[in-house]
């Protein structure tokens, strides 16, 4: 499929035809900026696995490990599976649907406005939440004394190498996802050698967690966490609009950045329980660096901690982007202010919702502490992909590979993954989703009431 030098493939929506309002009537609209696609499949699939890597290795497996217990491999492969059926239906509608947005433009489309903005607002809040807590696990890697300037700083940083294109964001991707796999490929070799033959202590130190639940019920828990480290394929969804011949590009990239990250996963979870004690992994700050730090490559705990905090550099940046691109998508439906839609004619970016993205990201580091929101982003997360499988299932056309019934399987394994979670996190975030559908609800009520008094008021 060629690319259109006006940088829109076939099936892309032009962007002076007119969109369904808010109140369901089709009506002119603005002729709206599009974005150019330059991203291949090479950098599509970087981009994902580089947030998966960033927001998994390095945060997940502790708390999901006192969840689990001896059972978390099977936690890392219930959350691939489900992960699976998401990006599966995510291909699907990406190719059919190749806007920024993800889910909330797919959400919208097939199903209806308001699953679509409960897919869009929550992927936003959550995200957000989620690009705090990765600047703030940069922090702690690098200096924890400074942690907060630390994760401002890379907030500032990351951002300013958004406004300069999608080519750079992909480019710096592609840099801190190798330093991120080479330090993987290290402490996979610490792990293997075995503990060192003094017994050097472990690096972090922090309270054991309580005992994981009887009978394998803490499983469920556990996989909803993991799940937060397999949702970065989310953002090659969400860059639908910047991708060469999508309906070929985002289902390979997709697909093969979740076989990366479920290998990589499933493999440190069996190094790291059969490489460290059980209630030293569930209570472990940095579990990597224990599993160096106690190991015959000891000396390379620097290079670990170096490989942290790149690792967190990358999420963070596909992050911004990802979540950039979605409220973007949205201002364009007015569900968020107009404003947020605006897109530089120099570098093809949205560059008003990326600042706002990084403001909201600055304001949550100064006034909040973010290390307890996983659960809370998963939750978030969840929901959004259980739309996507509900949108997916609407669809007529379908290869081989994408039956009904792995859209229904991945539906239900959102819901059911999204209630097991720790209570705290699923009465945050569905108070977060009810303020939002509250707001939405306003919005279009005061809408519909200048809509009515419009014309009276001429007459």
């Amino acid at each position: 499929m060629a690319t259109r030098h006006n940088g829109t493939q076939p099936g892309d929506q032009p962007s002076g035809e007119p969109r369904d309002q808010p109140g369901g009537r089709p009506g002119p609209r603005r002729p709206q900026q599009r974005l150019q696609r330059r991203l291949g499949v090479f950098d599509s699939t970087a981009i994902g696995l580089g947030s998966m890597l960033g927001a998994g290795v390095f945060v997940v497996f502790s708390p999901a490990a006192a969840l689990a217990g001896p059972l978390l491999t099977l936690a890392v492969a219930v959350a691939g599976v489900i992960a699976y059926c998401n990006a599966v239906a995510s291909a699907q509608l990406a190719a059919r649907f190749p806007d920024s947005g993800g889910t909330y433009v797919y959400g919208r489309r097939q199903l209806g406005q308001w699953p679509g903005f409960i897919a869009g607002w929550g992927f936003i809040t959550g995200k957000t939440a989620s690009c705090a807590a990765m600047a703030l696990t940069f922090g702690h890697y690098v200096a924890p004394a400074y942690a907060t300037p630390l994760a401002v700083a890379g907030v500032v940083v990351l951002t300013g190498v958004n406004l300069l294109g999608i080519t750079r964001t992909a480019l710096l991707t592609r840099i801190l996802l190798a330093v991120v796999l080479a330090t993987l490929v290290f402490v996979a070799v610490a792990a293997v050698l075995g503990p060192h033959p003094a017994g050097a202590p472990a690096v972090s130190a922090a309270p054991a967690y309580p005992a994981p639940p009887s009978g394998g019920w803490g499983v469920l828990p556990a996989a909803g966490l993991m799940f937060f480290a397999f949702a970065g394929y989310a953002r090659i969804a969400t860059l639908g609009e910047e991708v060469k011949d999508p309906a070929r590009t985002i289902p390979r990239a997709i697909l093969a950045a979740l076989a990366g990250a479920f290998v990589i996963y499933l493999g440190l979870a069996a190094l790291l329980q059969w490489h460290l004690p059980p209630q030293q992994l569930a209570g472990s700050t940095a579990p990597l660096l224990d599993a160096v730090g106690v190991s015959r490559l000891g000396a390379g705990v620097p290079f670990v901690q170096a490989g942290a905090a790149a690792a967190c550099l990358g999420a963070l940046l596909a992050l911004i982007t990802g979540v950039g691109r979605t409220t973007l998508a949205m201002a364009r439906e007015r569900d968020l202010p107009a404003p947020l839609a605006r897109v530089g004619r120099a570098r093809s970016v949205p560059f008003t919702a990326e600042l706002a993205v990084a403001a909201a990201v600055v304001v949550l580091l100064l006034s909040t502490d973010v290390m307890t929101v996983v659960g809370f982003s998963s939750f978030g997360v969840l929901v959004y992909y259980a739309v996507t499988n509900a949108a997916a299932f609407t669809l007529a056309g379908r290869p081989w590979h994408a039956p009904r019934w792995l859209n229904v399987l991945g539906f239900l394994g959102c819901l059911v993954l999204a209630v097991t979670l720790p209570p705290a996190s699923v009465l945050f975030m569905a108070a977060v989703l009810a303020a939002g559908v509250a707001g939405r609800f306003l919005v279009l009520l005061v809408r519909r009431t200048r809509d009515i008094e419009g014309p009276a008021r001429k007459t």
